[in-house]
């Protein structure tokens, strides 16, 4: 039986969103029960469960923030360090390896994540893209990409592009003409 056929789509959606924080929360209630009905060693390893559940609920919300719905145009899909979008007007395929950059251009409708890379025009993704969670993953495996900052300078109060993280922090960011980096 088809136990999701039963959940709205609304709650399947957030509930797919904010999986680590839930599962944080679980992991956080088991580890208090065991704390509270547990003898001995059991209720000492429920406090590094706690700590872990702390910090899965942190991740989770860090990342819950940073994905987006899934309903916009186009689909992304991650393959053995491939990433490639197949938008209704364009798409593209870039290794992780060649990304130089990754800028956010809250500009266009939906925002859209901007990977620069080595010798081709710049891949243009909308944050709304189905699949583009998974973008969060890949662009946390390379080296020195911070979730945080990438929450941050997504959240709302400024106009310009935002370089979100780069390869090398001495090279400038190639921008389109008239574009400037907030």
């Amino acid at each position: 039986m088809n136990w999701s056929a039963f959940i709205r789509p609304e709650l399947r959606a957030a509930l797919r969103r904010w999986r680590e924080s839930l599962a944080g929360a679980g992991l956080c209630l088991v580890a208090f029960w065991a704390w509270l009905d547990g003898i001995g060693i059991v209720a000492w390893l429920a406090l590094p469960l706690v700590l872990a559940g702390g910090a899965l609920i942190w991740t989770g919300i860090v990342r819950g923030r940073l994905r987006g719905p899934g309903t916009g145009p186009g689909v992304v899909d991650m393959t053995e360090g491939q990433l490639a979008y197949f938008g209704p007007l364009d798409g593209g395929v870039v290794a992780l390896d060649q990304v130089q950059a990754i800028v956010l251009d809250p500009t266009g409708r939906p925002h859209h994540w901007v990977l620069h890379r080595t010798g081709d025009p710049p891949l243009h993704i909308p944050v709304t893209a189905k699949g583009a969670d998974t973008l969060i993953d890949a662009f946390a495996a390379l080296p020195g990409f911070r979730l945080e900052r990438a929450l941050y300078l997504r959240g709302p109060g400024r106009d310009g592009l935002r370089v979100i993280w780069q390869r090398d922090a001495t090279a400038p960011v190639p921008l389109a003409p008239g574009r400037r980096l907030d």
